[in-house]
């Protein structure tokens, strides 16, 4: 059973709405909380990775170590993942939103009866109830990993690179994510492996968030706040700010910092 169409968000945007939907407003202690003065200064650690194979190997993995202990979340340059892949990504996501029209979009609608959510749509959580909260957001999910999930005939054909950029996107992002791994098992005094022996065959999806104008921001979230249930997330931004991370009780604003990636340790991490 596809999502209704009634329910995209970018839709509704572009309508001219001037009031929230009933199932986009959030419950009052659930709703948007701005950062407190005193620590919109604070940013989340930025860590370079430049040498992490060679010369400043112990003192970036010394590094990453601390700020997982002490964050959970950091951003990381130099991290080996083309620059101008990153812009790709950006721009073929934009274009299938922007670009593309509404019935096209819709034929790669999520299946929501299905348990896995690949596609276009709105609702992420398959099986959430008619009355669930919904986030302000589409997106286009794609499973890339292991490579028996991945069918790129499932994904979008415009613009017409879209699909290769995907699978590419998602190569370089594995790669990222097998290097981090590997330094937060040897900053506990693990061999490198340890983490991911110890998650298992690493799944991986891709998906692609879009946050239209909302015409009252302070009733909704673009996403809910949450914690991710896998070994490791990759976000890219764009210069927009918005994501947040909470620390020591406070939500603080990931200040965009231009083809960054932000590192989020997953619950599966976090558990072992």
């Amino acid at each position: 059973m596809a999502e209704t169409p009634r329910l995209r968000v970018q839709a509704l945007s572009q309508i001219g709405i001037s009031h929230v939907p009933p199932q986009f407003i959030q419950q009052p202690e659930n709703r948007p909380v701005p950062p407190i003065k005193s620590l919109s200064t604070i940013d989340i650690p930025v860590i370079d990775l430049a040498g992490i194979d060679s010369d400043r190997s112990d003192e970036i993995r010394n590094e990453i170590g601390r700020v997982c202990e002490e964050w959970g979340a950091f951003q990381v340059i130099n991290h080996g993942v083309p620059v101008r892949l990153l812009d790709d990504m950006r721009n073929v996501g934009l274009t299938f939103f922007h670009d593309l029209p509404m019935e096209e979009k819709l034929k790669y609608a999520c299946d929501t009866s299905a348990a896995a959510t690949e596609g276009y749509g709105t609702r992420m959580l398959a099986g959430a109830g008619d009355d669930a909260v919904l986030d302000w957001r589409d997106y286009f999910d794609h499973h890339t990993f292991p490579l028996s999930r991945r069918n790129p005939s499932r994904w979008p054909h415009f613009p017409p690179q879209y699909r290769e950029v995907v699978a590419e996107y998602a190569d370089q992002m594995k790669l990222l994510a097998h290097k981090l791994l590997a330094s937060i098992s040897q900053s506990l005094g693990l061999v490198a492996s340890s983490i991911e022996h110890a998650v298992g065959e690493i799944y991986q999806n891709i998906t692609l968030s879009y946050y239209p104008p909302c015409p009252q921001p302070e009733l909704t979230l673009g996403l809910q706040a949450h914690s991710d249930f896998g070994a490791i997330t990759l976000l890219t931004q764009d210069d927009v700010e918005g994501l947040q991370v909470l620390k020591d009780g406070n939500w603080i604003i990931v200040k965009p910092l231009s083809h960054a990636i932000i590192v989020l340790l997953s619950d599966q991490t976090e558990v072992h």
